[in-house]
């Protein structure tokens, strides 16, 4: 008998999430992701993704290399995406046909992966499972895969718990603690703390990329109340107001809509992946708030609302694409004067976002907050909350679960390398019972 942790993707670097629990001969794959930033250089470069084959994509390192799996297509029992972030479902439509088995998701994580799939002209080969926080699927006569409802910053993100005759391996890329969540449940405390009190999770793969930060990661609602801070206690009367986030930031988007209506503002959306996201969010029944918003996608629909909103600035509350300054999204064209819309002095951008710290982003960023620094234009940034957890919330989740191993996730050792220090203290002991991961490295769970 044996019980085996593989890394795949992401761990050599954030993004690229891919992780196998291999039970004797049978796999359960957790998580297939993009790695974003050789996207964004590709493409910055005048390339289009949509010329790339598989072996293309993983030439250029977007998504995951699994040649060395060719072999064992036929043991793999499940494909197990946690959420819908790009950076753990994005190389899912390009890789899951390698394999002869099923995909399970929550409802709003397999939502976003049909639309992914279509927009990429892609055909999901392998049957689609659809299960909630709560539910348990059994995949083989010896492994079940069971989903643990948590909070990250999008939605239906769950921990996964893989449950074989050898123990459990409980995968939380990504997870925080947030008891105050403004949309959903809060973290499911109980089954953790059961899961612990059973004394049967052999491993734990923590995510830990903020795990260099002594704190608790903030409740959205934080974010809300610095989001209705910057809405209301800066005067924008007579002024446009355009903000931007992450377009799987639902919850986010929803404190917008509600703060733009109270200020007597008409709602527009403006671009692609915002009408992607707030779509998947309807049809599966968080999306009540987006009744009144108007969605704008297509080239010249945009450009033609642009004109409008110029008119009438202080009519509008406009969300749009290009929290990252990513080359294409309306920020970012309208910063280059590619879309038809001036601002004017003291109009309000809200960047209700972080900078996600690559170097294409953070120079993409400087530039574009730079031209619009010279129009006059106000700025407010870091308007947000993280979706990883941090050191203390680490800390909960070990004590919850009582793990026999740790094994960091989500980065590379810089960034995940704040987590030796906490779990020394709590009697672990590095390169025994805190075991580092690699790409193309296996951990025996012995």
């Amino acid at each position: 008998m044996s019980l085996q942790v593989i890394g795949v993707g992401g761990y050599n670097e954030v993004g690229k999430n891919m992780t196998l629990v291999k039970y004797n001969d049978e796999i359960v794959i957790l998580d297939m992701g993009f790695y974003l930033p050789s996207l964004v250089d590709f493409e910055e470069q005048g390339g289009d993704r949509k010329n790339l084959t598989v072996k293309g994509l993983q030439k250029l390192g977007a998504i995951p290399d699994d040649s060395a799996l060719s072999s064992f297509k036929n043991n793999v029992k499940a494909i197990v995406p946690s959420h819908c972030h790009l950076d753990h479902v994005g190389a899912i439509p390009y890789l899951e046909k390698n394999y002869n088995t099923k995909i399970i998701g929550t409802p709003y994580t397999i939502e976003v992966l049909n639309t992914l799939a279509e927009d990429e002209n892609l055909r999901l080969k392998n049957p689609v499972i659809v299960n909630k926080a709560g539910s348990t699927v059994e995949v083989s006569k010896n492994i079940k895969v069971e989903f643990i409802g948590t909070t990250h910053s999008t939605l239906d993100v769950v921990n996964v718990a893989i449950h074989t005759p050898e123990g459990i391996v409980l995968y939380t890329n990504d997870f925080k603690f947030d008891n105050n969540p403004v949309i959903g449940k809060k973290p499911d405390y109980d089954r953790l703390r059961e899961l612990g009190k059973q004394g049967k999770v052999r491993a734990i793969l923590l995510d830990s990329l903020y795990s260099n930060q002594p704190m608790k990661t903030p409740s959205e609602n934080v974010a809300r109340e610095m989001l209705k801070d910057v809405m209301f206690g800066a005067d924008n009367e007579g002024h446009a107001m355009i903000m931007t986030t992450f377009a799987s930031q639902i919850a986010r988007l929803k404190s917008m809509v509600e703060f733009g209506k109270k200020l007597d503002r008409d709602i527009v959306f403006l671009g692609r992946s915002l009408a992607k996201y707030t779509k998947a969010a309807i049809n599966t029944g968080y999306g009540g708030f987006m009744s009144d918003v108007e969605i704008v996608t297509y080239a010249r629909q945009v450009e033609r609302k642009l004109k409008q909103i110029e008119k009438d600035r202080d009519k509008y509350l406009v969300v749009c694409t290009g929290n990252q300054a990513e080359p294409g999204s309306i920020l970012t064209r309208i910063g280059s004067k590619k879309l038809p819309f001036k601002f004017v002095h003291d109009d309000h951008i809200i960047f209700s976002c972080k900078t996600i710290p690559v170097s294409p982003n953070i120079e993409n960023r400087q530039k574009l907050e730079k031209q619009f620094m010279k129009e006059g234009v106000r700025i407010f940034k870091d308007i947000h909350v993280s979706g990883h957890g941090a050191r203390e919330d680490a800390r909960d989740m070990i004590d919850l679960v009582k793990p026999e191993i740790i094994i960091p996730s989500h980065g590379d050792v810089a960034h995940i390398g704040g987590i030796t220090e906490l779990t020394e203290v709590l009697g672990y002991k590095t390169g025994k019972t805190l075991q580092f991961l690699a790409n193309g490295k296996t951990i025996d769970l012995k």
